[in-house]
């Protein structure tokens, strides 16, 4: 069975011309993700001694916590210095867990998607439409507007999550990063945009699982960079940052962060843009389907 939501094509098989000019489209995202204290944490830094898990898990809530203590105010310092935007993917449960980060990141105006309720797999949930909506429900009270992409914890879907998306308002999905461009996605519900979204320039695989060198997050922008360079001439790309607090937020990781960002603005090809206006700018050129 080939893709049941989206179409095969080429990346070039659809030729859209590049936003005011620019054919770097750079989206810089924060996940910003709440870990429940009494459950066994997902990823870890520190293994149990002999291999024998107990709970709770304190030192691996404290590499997740430490994020939102001292990583995100690190992150936000730097977004607003350089004064571009940025969305944040959230667990709506911050806002109840972490409401001095939830005020924190409305005052910053980034974009909010939805991200679950908590850092848990939609698939483990018994009633995934009512998860879906009450997680919106509650990022739209609080932030003043209903949330219009998503991206699911650890990018995890059931058969049915894009057409209970669609259904509840959702435009765009970052779950399927299939492509370095926008396409239309079937659903029940009509047409969703499935969004580029990256699991290569993603602190998350980089430093968690692959134990990459600090260093190389910018050498992977700086030779993505290189390919994208020789291929823009026809088409856009969509270069997407994805971040955690506690893994790039770290002292000896977060000047790579800024140094990435620094050599983006550099360019004279590059546009920072968030999910919501490339899904305007992908829209006006393709139609729906």
């Amino acid at each position: 069975m080939t893709n049941p939501r989206v179409p095969f094509s080429f990346t070039d098989d659809l030729i859209i011309p590049p936003p005011n000019g620019k054919s770097i489209i750079v989206n810089v995202v924060v996940n910003v993700e709440s870990w429940n204290f009494n459950n066994s944490m997902p990823r870890k830094i520190l293994t149990a001694p002999h291999g024998k898990e107990s709970l709770p898990d304190i030192p691996n809530f404290s590499w997740a916590e430490y994020g939102l203590r001292a990583g995100i105010p690190r992150l936000i310092k730097i977004i607003e210095e350089k004064k571009i935007p940025a969305s944040g993917f959230l667990n709506a449960s911050i806002i109840d867990d972490y409401p001095q980060v939830a005020k924190k990141i409305k005052k910053s105006n980034w974009e909010i998607v939805g991200h679950g309720m908590h850092q848990k797999s939609i698939q483990a949930e018994e009633n995934e439409a009512e998860l879906i909506k009450n997680c919106l429900d509650k990022l739209e009270n609080f932030f003043g507007y209903r949330p219009i992409g998503w991206l699911g914890p650890g990018l995890r879907e059931t058969i049915s999550t894009p057409d209970i998306l669609k259904k509840e308002g959702i435009e765009y999905v970052c779950d399927w990063v299939i492509d370095d461009l926008p396409r239309w996605m079937k659903t029940k519900y009509g047409p969703l945009i499935c969004m580029p979204y990256t699991l290569e320039i993603n602190d998350s695989p980089m430093y968690a699982i692959q134990y990459q060198n600090s260093y190389d997050y910018f050498q992977r922008v700086k030779d993505t960079l290189i390919t994208f360079e020789k291929e823009i001439y026809k088409n856009p790309r969509i270069l997407t940052i994805a971040t955690h607090p506690h893994l790039i937020g770290v002292p000896h990781r977060i000047g790579s962060f800024e140094k990435i960002i620094d050599e983006l603005l550099n360019r004279n090809d590059t546009i920072f843009m968030t999910g919501k206006t490339i899904s305007s700018w992908f829209k006006k050129h393709i139609k729906e389907g």
